[in-house]
Order: structure tokens, then C-alpha cells, then sequence
């Protein structure tokens, strides 16, 4: 059985990932029309995985005895200066998801909820690939700098990106 506390902030997470899904969403359409095709591919699987993310939580805070809510999202950013300038964004907006998940386990840990403990650590390790795969992104980005034909190749080459982390090796 979930407590108040925790049901609250697994609400919260919800929110948070469903507007995560809707940032990924925003950027995918953003590079879409500037011809950007292997970004917005990129960005629309990323929309997905932030969903995923978010139904987890639904099911969970269900399965356990409280009530999922689906609340209003905050509209995203729709328009950028330039491709870094929305990667920058991004890795922003994944520093503030980890922050939120790691205040969801504080509050596990202090509401003793070692079930809800056992579940974040997922989102956990999640976060670390996520913040990784933002940071490897934006050190091309930054040796790309204005060259066209460097844009070109990391459009053409991002959607096979893959960034294995410490912690994606853990749960192998």
C-alpha cells in the first residue's frame, strides 16, 4: 500500500515524464522541418520511451493501491536558435528528471517504502543513460561546430547511437 506522500510524488512523476515525452515530441517536429531526419527519428523514438516511462509509474502507483492521476502538462518549447541550442535544452531538461527521481527515493526511503525503492531503482540507472547519451551528444555537437558536412554525417548517424553506461552494464 502506497502512502499519501508517495502516491503524491509518483503523481508528480507522471506529470514530469508525459511532458518529457512532449519535449522529445516538440524537438522531433523542430528538426523535422528544418530537414533534419535522423534527429527527428531520434527524438520521436525518445517521445515514445518517455511515455513508457510514464505508463511504468501509472501501472505501478495502480498496482499498489493508489490512484494514478494524469494532470495538465506544461506546453513545451517549440522553436530553437539551432540544433544545439535543443540538445542543450535536453540535457538540461534530463539533469532535472534525474533530480526529481532522486528525490522520489529520498522520500522512499524516509516513508520506509522499500517496494517504491526497489521500483525507482530502474529510473535510477535510467536517468545515468539519459544524461549520458545528452552529454556524448553534445561533445559531437561541440567538435561538429559550424561545419554542414559534420552536421550532415551526425544526422545521418544519430539514430544508431548507443552509449553504454556503468550503469546500463549493471542490469545487463
Amino acid at each position: 500500500m502506497l502512502s499519501k506522500t508517495i502516491e503524491e510524488a509518483l503523481n508528480n512523476q507522471i506529470r514530469i515524464e508525459a511532458e518529457s515525452s512532449q519535449i522529445y515530441l516538440a524537438m522531433a517536429c523542430w528538426a523535422e522541418v528544418k530537414g533534419l531526419e535522423g534527429v527527428s527519428n531520434f527524438m520521436y523514438a525518445q517521445s515514445d520511451e518517455e511515455r513508457e516511462h510514464m505508463l511504468k509509474l501509472v501501472k505501478f502507483i495502480n498496482e499498489r493501491g493508489g490512484h494514478a492521476k494524469i494532470s495538465q502538462l506544461a506546453a513545451p518549447n517549440v522553436t530553437f536558435k539551432s540544433f544545439k541550442e535543443m540538445f542543450e535544452k535536453l540535457f538540461e531538461h534530463e539533469v532535472y528528471v534525474s533530480q526529481s527521481i532522486n528525490e522520489l527515493v529520498h522520500i522512499s526511503l524516509q516513508e520506509k517504502d522499500y517496494a517504491t525503492h526497489n521500483f525507482l531503482q530502474w529510473y535510477v540507472a535510467e536517468q545515468i543513460e539519459e544524461e549520458a547519451v545528452a552529454r556524448t551528444i553534445l561533445d559531437k555537437i561541440n567538435m561538429i561546430g559550424d561545419d554542414k558536412g559534420g552536421l550532415y554525417l551526425f544526422d545521418r548517424d544519430i539514430e544508431n547511437l548507443t552509449v553504454t553506461t556503468a550503469a546500463t552494464k549493471a542490469t545487463e
